[in-house]
């Protein structure tokens, strides 16, 4: 699993290395589900087909909580599912996230549509999270649906131009109507307003920045250190997506090692 991880180049590996070893090995797992039912919905397969494979992993969740998980993924999650109080709603809240991609190419969702996708395939795994940091409950599942969101929405800023090759626009539809831009890929990407659309989102990720960082405030230091870390990688990512102004989308923004290395070093000493 952990190789898996490390491999993807994932911002979150960051996090989840500096953790003890029971704590590391359960979010490597709940990273191993993410990637596979999220492979699903982006593989070049009919919607039935990925309907029926992110149908199949629902009918594996229920297995997991019954005690008798056949997939490799699913028995890992088993000792995690049990240390840490991991809830059933959360991994299938990330499949019904995973589907709205299966459904067909996201393009300009409204915004109440944008924000429960962020909040299914992001909130969902920070609820999850959360549980193995050791700060379940309203103050760690708010942190986690601000965060998530956050975070989400960063990665689809930084993604644009990848997403309207593959024929979807995960922005949103008022803003687009607000600014006269297309709601269609290949058009929004080269209209001159898409870079105002962008901003504009890329301020409701700030505030779900500052919501995020409020909740660590009054959560556990120590514990949240991983999530200080997440929070430190993307919020500098959005930064940086800002201070280039949104208009060159291409090639895709990204921090190096270093830099992760860096912010990550810099949440662990504070």
């Amino acid at each position: 699993m952990a190789e898996r991880v490390e491999r993807s180049g994932t911002s979150f590996y960051w996090s989840m290395r500096l953790l003890p070893r029971a704590k590391r090995e359960a979010m490597f797992a709940i990273y191993a589900f993410c990637r596979a039912v999220d492979d699903i919905a982006d593989e070049p397969a009919p919607i039935e087909s990925k309907r029926a494979g992110l149908a199949e992993w629902r009918a594996e969740i229920e297995r997991l909580y019954e005690g008798r998980p056949s997939h490799a993924v699913a028995r890992a999650l088993v000792e995690p599912v049990a240390r840490f109080a991991l809830r059933r709603e959360d991994f299938l809240a990330v499949i019904d996230g995973c589907e709205m991609d299966a459904n067909g190419p996201v393009v300009a969702p409204d915004w109440p549509t944008l924000r429960l996708y962020c909040a299914r395939v992001a909130g969902a795994v920070g609820h999850l999270s959360v549980h193995v940091f050791g700060a379940p409950g309203p103050e760690g599942y708010r942190l986690a649906t601000s965060l998530g969101e956050a975070v989400q929405l960063t990665n689809l800023l930084r993604d644009v131009a990848e997403d309207a090759r593959d024929g979807r626009l995960y922005l949103p539809r008022e803003l687009l109507q607000q600014h006269g831009v297309p709601a269609s890929p290949a058009a929004a990407v080269a209209h001159p307003a898409l870079p105002q659309v962008c901003l504009e989102v890329a301020r409701a990720a700030e505030l779900r920045f500052a919501e995020a960082g409020e909740a660590l405030k009054r959560l556990p230091h120590r514990p949240m250190t991983p999530a200080r870390i997440i929070e430190g990688i993307y919020h500098r990512l959005l930064a940086k997506l800002v201070a280039l102004g949104f208009h060159k989308l291409e090639p895709k923004v990204r921090l190096s090692k270093g830099e992760k290395l860096r912010l990550a070093l810099a949440k662990v000493l504070w």
